[in-house]
């Protein structure tokens, strides 16, 4: 990629082995709090200053000194969320020797001077899933920077598309390059992970100043306390799970009144196949939460095939379907109505089947539990729940 730098190079007298670009970058990463300049940075990689500069930006998307910036800048937020060091002393554990000089840069670079900054103890939040806008939202912050789609995160990009400013593609296990360059622009405090990501990401992230948390309790309540934690609402969250255990209760005498000792299956339908279904979500929800009566096979997590012939044997009293919305399960399903078999199952002959959405019950998080929680009982009952209020605020 750089075959032709070493015609630019000024330290080609010297036999010291020069560092590649990545090098450099990873040099100044490790010693930001140090006096450097373009020359003796382009020294070191056997480059004329003005050229190095210009393949650095070429190569990351910015100049060295804004990098440096970056970083610097970066590691002083952290200071002043996280100790109780003064001004002067954070203006030189991270590079610069002048106060004053330091306050200028930062309010520059952040918008608000470093007092003030100290003072705001609102950290400003990305994450990585859908299930860590629903814990966030809970708790009344709303992420500087998600994951938004209309077609895979609908509710969150219809309500909240216009206050989460960063909008990252869609999320995966790895961050691609395009979203970790959204993800930086959104300067977030912190980034909250339900997955691993590369190493090379995370120190990346790190380098910058960006407190990576990866959320790992497999039960939501102990997640929405985990991010509770890095965002210091504890008590907020624990008077969400309590209202939320009283809805629960009341929503649970009322379904079992509604559907008395019926027995549940959920399915899952995907091309001609048919899956004896449960994820977290439903699990926690349906068979936990609501306590429906179901089969062995659904009180865990499932998704196992199974045929009519099998599905006739439990002959369950409710069926609730979750139908994938590509062209050839859809032409399954339709000729799926018309079977014999399905036709008489105990569910289907007496009305009790109900189409339920990918979203939410597909997303495992504090407010896609207590929206299903408000579609099962509408659905059950007939009755519509008042929907319990979720109080947001802006991040800036």
């Amino acid at each position: 990629m750089f075959s032709n730098e070493r015609n630019h190079s000024e330290a080609g007298s010297t036999d010291a082995p020069h560092m590649s670009l990545d090098e450099v970058r990873e040099y100044i990463a490790s010693r930001f709090a140090e006096q450097m300049s373009i020359q003796s940075l382009a020294q070191l990689a056997g480059l004329s200053p003005n050229y190095f500069g210009e393949a650095f930006k070429k190569a990351y998307g910015q100049s060295v000194m804004d990098y440096l910036t970056e970083l610097r800048i970066g590691h002083a937020k952290q200071l002043l969320r996280d100790s109780d060091l003064y001004m002067r002393e954070i203006a030189r554990k991270v590079g610069y020797h002048d106060e004053f000089y330091f306050s200028r840069k930062f309010k520059k670079v952040v918008g608000v001077s470093p007092s003030a900054y100290s003072r705001d103890t609102r950290k400003r939040v990305a994450v990585t899933s859908a299930a860590a806008i629903g814990n966030l939202l809970v708790l009344g912050v709303v992420p500087v920077a998600a994951p938004l789609d209309p077609k895979w995160s609908p509710y969150y990009h219809y309500y909240y598309q216009e206050q989460i400013k960063v909008h990252l593609s869609s999320p995966e296990a790895d961050l691609d390059e395009e979203s970790l360059r959204k993800l930086m622009s959104a300067k977030p405090d912190v980034l909250i992970l339900h997955h691993e990501h590369d190493p090379m990401v995370r120190k990346q992230l790190l380098s910058s100043g960006i407190e990576c948390v990866e959320i790992g309790a497999a039960d939501w309540r102990e997640q929405l306390r985990q991010t509770a934690e890095v965002v210091d609402r504890q008590s907020v969250c624990e008077q969400w799970i309590a209202d939320y255990e009283t809805r629960a209760a009341e929503a649970r005498e009322s379904v079992s009144q509604a559907v008395g000792a019926d027995v549940f299956i959920t399915l899952r339908i995907s091309g001609e196949q048919i899956y004896l279904y449960s994820n977290r979500g439903i699990r926690d929800m349906l068979y936990g939460d609501l306590a429906l009566a179901t089969i062995p096979e659904l009180k865990q997590l499932s998704n196992k095939e199974i045929t009519l012939d099998q599905l006739a044997q439990f002959n369950p009293d409710r069926l609730l379907l979750l139908i994938c919305p590509n062209a050839s399960t859809r032409r399954y399903w339709l000729s799926l109505q018309y079977h014999t078999q399905w036709r008489g199952l105990n569910a289907v002959k007496n009305g009790q089947m109900y189409v339920i959405p990918s979203n939410p019950w597909f997303e495992y998080s504090a407010l896609a539990m207590n929206r299903m929680l408000e579609e099962a009982i509408l659905m059950l009952t007939g009755k519509n729940p008042a929907p319990s209020p979720v109080p947001v605020h802006g991040v800036t």
